[in-house]
């Protein structure tokens, strides 16, 4: 591209979101970080910028119309567009989340955030999206989204998740609704599995390290024009839905 490349990467300011913002930043991108806590915001950008990466806050909090509307004021006032959209943030609920006993309050947060929030921000941002000429969304799924690998024998994904692991489902599905609409589009979008990562997220109980999980959404925001959309993916290549 003949302009620097725009990406706002949400939930940004620590874990995977971080390291995704790092490795985007690393090709000489500019890049939002988006998140709603503005200390650690703060501290994620000014470490970012210590690496050289052209970094910039976007006060952000997926669950709120008002706030997501002026994020995307804060992008248009800066670029006029915005070429690349991770919908990081996430959101597990509480645990147990066995589905007799779970509860209903700690499922919609987690619908609010991994669902809702990827749909409100989404929509706020394709008129950016619309302008640039090469327009890619990454959508943070997971393997416990995949209804597939669910019901498949011998696949281990963890402990029953009444409340997250379909939250994941429901992006997946949503993703693959935006897919048909944009048919036509020059937008690719797809869904990045990272792994069990160690983070906030997982109490730090994962295998992978944050930089290894944000690897294939690093991938998938650095397509092609000819690379996929509407797939699943992780660093062996697709997973099915």
């Amino acid at each position: 591209m003949s302009e620097q490349t725009l990406a706002l990467v949400t939930g940004a300011n620590q874990g995977i979101g971080y390291e995704i913002a790092a490795g985007l930043g690393a090709l000489g991108w500019s890049i939002g970080v988006g998140d709603r806590n503005a200390e650690r915001q703060q501290d994620a950008v000014a470490k970012l910028r210590a690496d050289g990466v052209d970094a910039f806050p976007v006060p952000i909090d997926v669950t709120d119309d008002a706030s997501v509307a002026a994020a995307a004021r804060e992008i248009e006032t800066r670029a006029g567009r915005l070429d690349v959209l991770v919908n990081n943030a996430g959101a597990t609920g509480a645990w147990p989340q066995n589905p007799t006993t779970l509860s209903l309050d700690s499922a919609r947060a987690a619908v609010e955030t991994n669902v809702f929030g990827m749909i409100r921000v989404t929509n706020a941002m394709l008129p950016l999206l619309r302008r640039s000429a090469h327009p890619r969304i990454v959508n943070q799924s997971s393997h416990v989204g995949s209804l597939t690998l669910q019901t498949t024998a011998g696949v281990e994904l963890g402990e029953i998740s009444a409340a997250y692991a379909p939250t994941k489902t429901y992006l997946n599905a949503v993703t693959i609704q935006y897919v048909k609409e944009l048919a036509g589009s020059n937008i690719l979008i797809n869904n990045a599995c990272p792994g069990y990562v160690a983070t906030e997220l997982t109490g730090f109980q994962g295998f992978r390290t944050p930089k290894e999980g944000a690897a294939i959404a690093v991938k998938l925001a650095t397509l092609p024009d000819d690379g996929p959309t509407g797939q699943l993916f992780d660093d062996d290549g697709v997973v099915p839905w």
